[in-house]
């Protein structure tokens, strides 16, 4: 066989073994292509919704509902006396022989409270009506010997002038008597002031006066709260100023813990520029353990409006704002089994609060429905498992005592 046809037929069976090799690989390609992508992408749809389907947290949901919650303006202040009334000596000069009463004593009005030495008043009382007594006499006879010159007028025994003595005199006498009973009942009144006498009804609630002491005329012996009243001196914002009006009844809460009430008698005509707050005057119709001078905080009742409210546990406090959990409303309806379902982290305007509920003013709806336990470790778009739906009333006509006028912050 000659070279060339050699060389010629080798190289057409080496393209022939090539060309079935190259068929042969392309059908293994061919046959085993599909079916591994089909199986990678079941494999990442089932991955992605199992981890989509896998739930964060076993969680309780709830609706809002409508409530009754009261409204009333928070206050604080200093329980002080309604009028102090100082009582001092108009005496002057006299020795304190006697003090009658003390701190926290109970007095009527006119009571004796302290009492000063009197000699030295009586003795000069007793002058005063001796010279009044003299002064009398000087008079009745002045008057005597005038009407005698008066029937001798007629017959000319006297002169005009003699007659007109006798008048002067008798008016002189007069006056001398007058002032002789002025003189008396000024030593009377002296006499009187040696005696401190309670101005009103009321309660001790300072003492200065010390027996023996020789005291100035208008040193002050005791302090008086007259009637035993007490009043709480408030500061309101000047913002609920105008929510207030006399007559209305505050909750006092006293720094022991204890409660009294009062009605508010008065608001101040103006505001402190610096602090933007303006002071109540509340009369408290029980004292108890009330004091001058104590620190109380209260609140005072505006009525009771109805508000749409969540339980203090489905709203939490985020970056200054507060939200909720809302169930993504396209879930199934929520039932007493367990089921599955994405929560939006929903942004709400809140207002007063209660013991245990809070007033939602805005961002949801009543037929919304919001996680209620577990809400603090959930993220915008989690997937929970509602386990259970607290049961809610469409309106409670309860008022909450404990709701506070001021936002959630």
């Amino acid at each position: 066989m000659p070279f060339r046809q050699f060389v010629v037929k080798k190289s057409r069976t080496l393209f022939i073994l090539l060309c079935l090799a190259v068929l042969l690989c392309g059908a293994l390609i061919f046959s085993r292509s599909p079916s591994a992508t089909t199986q990678h992408n079941d494999s990442a749809e089932e991955n992605r919704q199992n981890t989509y389907a896998k739930p964060v947290l076993a969680v309780t949901a709830t609706q809002p509902q409508m409530s009754m919650v009261s409204s009333k303006v928070s206050a604080h202040g200093n329980i002080v006396a309604w009028q102090e009334a100082s009582i001092g000596t108009e005496a002057d000069g006299l020795r304190l022989t006697e003090v009658k009463v003390n701190v926290g004593d109970q007095v009527n009005k006119g009571q004796v409270l302290a009492v000063f030495s009197s000699a030295t008043l009586q003795a000069e009382l007793d002058l005063s009506r001796a010279d009044k007594a003299e002064a009398e006499a000087l008079y009745a006879e002045a008057q005597a010997d005038l009407k005698r010159t008066t029937e001798l007028k007629s017959s000319g025994a006297l002169s005009s002038q003699q007659i007109q003595r006798y008048a002067t005199a008798a008016q002189s006498a007069k006056a001398r008597l007058e002032a002789a009973k002025a003189r008396v009942k000024t030593q009377e009144l002296r006499l009187a002031q040696s005696l401190v006498l309670a101005p009103d009804q009321g309660i001790i609630s300072a003492r200065t006066a010390t027996v023996g002491a020789v005291l100035p005329s208008g040193q002050e012996l005791f302090r008086l709260i007259r009637g035993g009243r007490l009043e709480w001196r408030a500061e309101v914002s000047s913002d609920d100023l105008s929510k207030l009006h006399p007559g209305q009844t505050a909750q006092i809460t006293l720094s022991d813990g204890s409660s009294i009430q009062g009605s508010l008698r008065m608001l101040s005509p103006i505001v402190d520029t610096q602090s933007r707050n303006a002071l109540v005057y509340v009369d408290l119709t029980n004292i108890g353990t009330a004091r001058s001078g104590m620190f109380a905080r209260g609140q005072f009742e505006l009525g009771a409006t109805e508000v749409m409210t969540l339980p203090l546990s489905a709203v939490q406090l985020r970056d200054g704002f507060s939200y909720v959990m809302r169930i993504d409303a396209d879930a199934p309806a929520i039932q007493n089994k367990a089921i599955q379902s994405k929560v939006i982290q929903t942004k709400v305007n809140t207002g007063r609060r209660t013991a245990d509920r809070i007033e939602i003013s805005g961002g949801l709806k009543l037929s919304d429905k919001v996680v209620t336990t577990g809400s603090a470790f959930l993220g915008d778009g989690d997937v929970v498992r509602v386990i259970a739906e607290q049961k809610s009333a469409e309106k409670t006509a309860v008022t909450y005592p404990g709701a506070d006028s001021g936002p959630m912050m």
